[in-house]
């Protein structure tokens, strides 16, 4: 399990006397990668050299909005210069903090639009900091909504109202040791809002230590103590969450490695899912899998479609450790159904639990033939992507390759399923203006199952 510690203080004067024994328990707990921020000029230049002497450790420049009166064109100029230095990832930590009102409002605003116009310059990701000052916070945000500044919002504690503006916005969440406070409720009701794949962790070390640890000096190794509470409120492993966010954390601030080779086989929760395709003759508008073939932080992009063989043993043995197989890559799997029913048999043997096929319902038209007889007794259950009410709306919203031929043959998919698949689910996905009770009536009226997907938010 690897783990990403976005946010760290690390050049603070707490950790003067073990600072290599700090990261030794980071590493042993899994934290690979640690970004340290720098919250002035003098500590923006020890944080780099902290990034020189050390390995996994990653830079962030910029001044916190307490010393913005402090800050003198000189050291302004000084702290440009820095940004281009090696191991430099990001800006900040900048933004506005009302609070304590340390520096004039005016005087932080004036410098949070450097930082902004320093990050794009440098393109460069944001740390942002916003406390008490949302609304100016976001103004001047707004401001540079045309050039796309990107970036993180840490320790987030806004409301759902203010996550979402974010999102909507393009930038990431972070969140630290409050989260796992026993009165912390509201907080977690607002993590709960945040798509997983825009969520990222951080100690913000020495401050804020999680429960467990609370009142003693936090460090990048109590990063674990989130894993738990995060797991209950997305519905995931702590190793879900770990690989998802560290994913995140690459994705965003270049660190590590995303040179990666397109899996095969794939976990998510106790799951094992099977990646056997990336044909597929829909293009839906709300799937991304031309563009970012990842799910839950696994790379599925395939140079090449794998073999039988290939596939078996990618899933490897003990297979009936996972509570369901399923057939779901970036691709639709009735593509490659000889392959399909070839490793569900074996799958069978070997006392697989449950086999389930996800599947836009166009096997028939792929094989020109009736699939379904085929999968009896090798698929336990199959979910049908129907994603529209009307065969108006599946061509606007789904471009079948198939045309006019496309909602039909779903729909009598759907119907001869019932007779060979002991489990059959009709399933939407929640985008914007979708009639989601007329699709509810139509899985009524062909007497299957019914589930609505959360928009943008696979796996």
């Amino acid at each position: 399990m690897l783990l990403v510690d976005t946010h760290t203080h690390l050049d603070m004067a707490e950790y003067e006397g073990d600072l290599p024994e700090v990261l030794e328990r980071a590493r042993a707990q899994g934290v690979g990668y640690l970004l340290v921020v720098g919250t002035d000029l003098a500590s923006s230049g020890k944080v780099l050299g902290l990034v020189q002497t050390y390995q996994g450790l990653y830079a962030s420049i910029g001044v916190h909005p307490h010393g913005a009166s402090a800050v003198t064109e000189a050291d302004w100029g000084e702290l440009k210069g820095l940004v281009r230095s090696p191991g430099v990832v990001a800006v900040g930590e900048t933004g506005l903090d009302y609070h304590y009102q340390f520096s004039p409002r005016e005087t932080q605003q004036a410098l949070f639009r450097r930082h902004i116009e320093m990050a794009l310059e440098a393109h460069l990701p944001l740390i942002i900091h916003n406390r008490e000052a949302t609304p100016d916070c976001l103004g001047i945000l707004r401001e540079y909504r045309s050039r796309s500044p990107r970036g993180v919002f840490h320790c987030f504690s806004g409301s759902k109202e203010t996550a979402r503006e974010c999102l909507e916005m393009g930038f990431y969440l972070s969140f630290a040791g409050p989260v796992t406070f026993p009165n912390a409720h509201h907080l977690r009701e607002v993590v709960k809002s945040v798509p997983v794949e825009r969520l990222l962790l951080e100690t913000d070390c020495p401050y804020l230590s999680p429960q467990p640890q609370r009142g003693k000096r936090n460090e990048p190794a109590h990063l674990r103590y989130l894993l738990p509470v995060l797991s209950q409120l997305y519905n995931l492993t702590g190793e879900d969450i770990a690989r998802i966010t560290t994913f995140n954390a690459f994705q965003l601030f270049g660190m590590g490695t995303n040179h990666q080779e397109g899996k095969i086989a794939y976990t998510i929760r106790n799951s094992l899912y099977l990646n056997i395709t990336g044909r597929c003759p829909n293009t839906c508008n709300f799937c991304p899998r031309l563009e970012r073939p990842y799910v839950k932080g696994h790379y599925l992009g395939l140079k090449q479609e794998p073999t039988l063989e290939e596939v078996l043993t990618a899933i490897g043995n003990n297979i009936e450790r996972y509570d369901e197989v399923v057939f779901c890559g970036y691709g639709e799997p009735t593509e490659r159904l000889d392959v399909l029913k070839g490793v569900a048999k074996v799958l069978k043997e070997k006392g697989s639990k449950k086999i389930r096929l996800n599947t836009n319902g166009q096997g028939d038209l792929i094989n020109k033939r009736s699939v379904c007889p085929e999968l009896a007794g090798l698929v336990d259950s199959v979910f049908i992507s129907l994603n529209s009410p009307t065969e108006e709306g599946y061509r606007e919203l789904c471009s079948p390759g198939f045309g006019d031929r496309a909602y039909p043959a779903l729909l009598a998919f759907t119907r001869q399923a019932r007779d060979f698949i002991p489990e059959v689910t009709l399933s939407v996905v929640d985008v914007p203006e979708l009639d989601v009770e007329a699709c509810r009536q139509i899985a009524r009226e062909l007497g299957v199952k019914f589930r609505v997907r959360r928009y943008n938010d696979l796996g």
